[in-house]
């Protein structure tokens, strides 16, 4: 894959669909099917809600690049519930 393929949040999506990794190697059949597998699980799984599923990822990806005290704020500015304890163990501890 060129570099500018590699930006963004479908471009593992990608790679996994083609069965090659971002640095074009192949990824093992091994590896493939567990994801598939685990995926499908997922598919099937009753979902409780859109408002859910943005505010997990927006806690996930926004522990990454984003302080606690600031992530925290921008979940109730944006009218979600703050971060959780255990959400704050998990993502903060040891930063």
């Amino acid at each position: 894959m060129s570099p500018e393929t590699n930006l963004g949040a479908d471009a593992v999506d990608h790679a996994i669909a083609k069965g090659v990794d971002l640095d074009g190697s192949p990824i093992p059949t091994a590896k493939l099917e567990l994801y598939n597998q685990v995926m499908a699980l997922e598919a099937n799984r009753q979902r409780s809600g859109v408002s859910n599923t943005m505010r997990s990822r927006i806690v996930r990806i926004g522990a990454k690049h984003i302080s606690q005290d600031e992530l925290n704020q921008m979940l109730i500015d944006a009218d979600f519930a703050p971060l959780k304890e255990k959400e704050i163990a998990f993502y903060y501890a040891g930063k």
